[in-house]
């Protein structure tokens, strides 16, 4: 199985072009768009750029999209947000949004509700796509303070997952394993940059690039 990771695409539409190209390029089987989709855009615009995106998309909020941006996508994308599925043999689950910054952006949650959240479609082996990192994994800003979620990072550790996918903090692209979990932030696609990921009996391949 393999698939195309984006995120922070920060409503730069023009970009969905090279999305494509790369989708068709990396022979994706499908797109997994870890949130902020708009730059405080409304739901109409996510909408709109998701239905440019040549492949079966499955997303979630960030904390730069709408409230009400998953009713919005339901009919050009698979609504991730809560949500649980399974695909190519594997659980995928979703949660957007992120943990509470101090900027008070649109779509934030506090640690319990992206705890339950996720908790009430976890299972052991699965692959998890968040907004916000797990705390302590790929979530370092400039000044070298971690940012993620406590929240996520307990998930990480009640249920370990195969694949922990996360966008969010710009600055923290990177691929890191841990206690068997694959932690991934491809970095933003606002800045061109993507993953590619192959999942083959249970063993993951994650590769960082940039169009």
């Amino acid at each position: 199985m393999r698939f195309l990771v984006i995120t922070d695409l920060h409503q730069k539409r023009a970009d969905v072009g090279w999305i494509n190209e790369e989708i068709s390029a990396r022979k994706a089987e499908f797109v997994l768009f870890l949130g902020d989709i708009t730059d405080f855009g409304t739901k109409e615009l996510a909408a709109e750029i998701l239905s440019k995106i040549d492949s079966e998309v499955y997303a979630i909020p960030g904390n730069c999209d709408p409230l009400n941006l998953p009713e919005g996508i339901k009919n050009v994308a698979n609504d991730m947000h809560g949500k649980a599925c399974e695909i190519g043999g594997y659980r995928l689950i979703g949660l957007g949004g992120s943990n509470i910054t101090i900027f008070h952006t649109a779509f934030e949650l506090e640690e319990d509700e992206l705890y339950e959240g996720l908790k009430k479609n976890a299972s052991e082996g699965m692959i998890m796509m968040t907004h916000a990192p797990s705390y302590g994994v790929l979530d370092q800003i400039p000044s070298g303070i971690s940012v993620g979620s406590r929240a996520i990072k307990r998930i990480v550790d009640e249920y370990h997952p195969i694949l922990a996918l996360s966008g969010h903090i710009h600055e923290a692209i990177g691929v890191v394993e841990q206690n068997g979990t694959v932690f991934v932030n491809p970095g933003p696609a606002k800045e061109k940059r993507f993953a590619v990921i192959d999942i083959e009996d249970g063993k993951v391949r994650a590769e960082l690039l940039r169009h």
